[in-house]
């Protein structure tokens, strides 16, 4: 399997990279990254043939939308794919500290959630603004879900519901201004539950269809009955599966670390490295249309795509399915 592979979505004219890269860092995300490096990392991107490019108006306060955009001004509009994310308004503010919600010297606009028609709309014409398309290809509502926002989550909700989120998302795709329309969320349960109210088209969901957590296999195995793709994000569960003992950005759990043993010894008997491991499970269960990876100089991108397109013998995912680290009944086939 290569970056460049495509995968469509049942039911839009619209194919992904098997692979694509994540903006965030873009957007200095835990550190400042100059605009260089992260040029370098959208060149390499590009060059490997990578064509899926996500960004949201979060990631460093409207930062990394900015910069895509001057990337990707120097490219064709058909030559790639292109989503962003709709949730929070950015609204000005003089008073932003050095550091805001992990980015690093974010730019002076902070994110208010709005998830109403209106505030859709307005969202959504902000950002084309910023990233100089009449158009964008994918649309995802950023972040709700139970846990992402506590008590306030049934408010939240109902401008989706009863306030006309959920309306607008159906107007822009009606109208040809977005191609495909879902969710980009860390939550599986937002999505099923989106998917009971509206017709979502893909859905982005972030560590939570990994190497070290199944839990979501339901929505996996629903979205593809369903003919809703899944954008992967997140394979690297905040980096414990590339090295580092983060999970979900704390401290990993000792039940977690074991689990890692296990994938780590398997991975040395076989001759596999964890990252490839990481990155290209995923991409094993049917509804998968696309993984998506950050990175924040071309060097680390260079290294997702070797361990992307690196081969994995079929056997390696039967021996972990035997030992418990991927669900008995998650799609192994014979690789992506």
């Amino acid at each position: 399997m290569q970056v460049k592979d495509r995968r469509r979505l049942k039911h839009r004219d619209l194919s992904l990279t098997v692979m694509g890269l994540g903006c965030a860092q873009m957007g200095n995300l835990y550190r400042w990254t100059g605009y260089d490096e992260a040029l370098s990392a959208f060149d390499t991107a590009f060059e490997a043939g990578i064509r899926y490019f996500d960004t949201a108006p979060y990631y460093g306060h409207t930062r990394s939308e900015r910069r895509l955009a001057t990337m990707l001004g120097e490219h064709q509009r058909e030559d790639y794919v292109l989503s962003t994310k709709v949730g929070r308004l950015m609204v000005p503010d003089a008073d932003l500290g050095p550091e805001e919600n992990g980015f690093v010297g974010p730019l002076p606009f902070r994110p208010v959630y709005d998830y109403s028609h209106d505030g859709i709309w307005r969202s959504f014409e902000d950002s084309r603004q910023r990233l100089g398309v009449y158009d964008c290809d994918i649309l995802f509502i950023h972040d709700i879900g139970r846990v992402t926002h506590g008590d306030r989550h049934e408010h939240y909700w109902s401008q989706l519901t009863t306030g006309g989120g959920f309306k607008a998302l159906s107007q822009l795709r009606d109208q040809g201004l977005v191609k495909a329309v879902g969710l980009g969320v860390n939550e599986w349960q937002a999505v099923s539950e989106a998917m009971d109210v509206f017709d979502i088209d893909i859905a982005m969901l972030a560590g939570r269809y990994t190497l070290l957590e199944q839990d979501s296999l339901t929505l996996m195995d629903r979205a593809a009955k369903a003919g809703v793709g899944m954008v992967i994000a997140g394979a690297f569960n905040s980096g414990l599966l590339a090295g580092n003992r983060k999970f979900n950005y704390a401290e990993a759990p000792p039940e977690l670390l074991a689990q890692v043993e296990k994938i780590a010894a398997t991975c040395a008997e076989q001759g596999v490295s964890m990252q490839a491991a990481a990155l290209q499970f995923p991409l094993l269960h049917p509804a998968s249309v696309s993984v998506v990876s950050g990175a924040r100089n071309g060097a680390q991108m260079r290294a997702n795509i070797g361990w992307f397109e690196e081969k994995i013998p079929a056997s390696f995912w039967k021996t972990l399915q035997d030992k418990g680290v991927i669900a008995g009944n998650a799609p192994i086939g014979s690789g992506p």
